[in-house]
């Protein structure tokens, strides 16, 4: 596809868009074995995948996440609605986190709203954060917009149009990157900023 041509970016928006939460209101609000775990996230989570054979939440992974205490122990082999909740955000970090820094943020929020020992409660604060969703994406997608156009500016001078257009593609994937460069600074120093709160107490 040609990348000076505005179906290409069509093509990239269409495939944000497609990227979509998972409501609360769909996970079900029995418990759930694992392998009913695994089938229910491959299945509201396939819009991410990359390559159709990728496997999005594996078995290993989930034991792996309670081994690290990402998240808490399933009663009876079992996982609660509040497990699915903290599986998809765990999801979401996970590819730009490490799994300190996830542990770093989940501790205190499995501590304080896992279980109703608050008077918030894990569906309440996934609700509260998701429902931005929609215009984050819209604000994200015009900002996107905004890099393809000035990625297709750059190189100019370049005679050559294959050439031209390499680095016109290295440029917006370049202004893409610092952005999630500067914001998983930002992200990591907040994690730091928490974990020194948490210890003060």
């Amino acid at each position: 596809m040609d990348f000076r041509d505005d179906k290409y970016l069509k093509t990239l928006i269409q495939g944000m868009k497609k990227l979509d939460y998972i409501d609360p209101d769909d996970i079900p609000n029995i418990d759930l074995y694992m392998d009913q775990v695994t089938t229910f996230m491959d299945e509201h989570l396939k819009s991410s995948k990359r390559y159709n054979e990728d496997k999005l939440l594996t078995k290993t992974m989930i034991n792996n996440y309670t081994k690290n205490d990402l998240l808490p122990a399933p009663n009876k082999k079992k996982y609660t609605k509040e497990h699915m909740l903290m599986l998809i955000f765990i999801y979401y970090f996970k590819n730009i986190l490490s799994i300190n820094d996830i542990q770093q943020m989940f501790g205190p929020l499995t501590e304080k709203y896992y279980g109703g020992s608050s008077g918030i409660g894990l569906e309440e604060i996934y609700k509260e954060v998701f429902r931005y969703e929609e215009e984050q994406m819209d604000n994200l997608l015009k900002d996107v917009i905004r890099k393809y156009r000035k990625s297709q500016e750059t190189f100019s001078e370049v005679k050559s149009q294959e050439d031209k257009e390499f680095l016109n593609v290295f440029s917006f994937i370049c202004f893409l990157g610092f952005d999630v460069y500067l914001k998983k600074q930002m992200i990591e120093k907040l994690i730091d900023d928490m974990a020194k709160e948490t210890e003060k107490k």
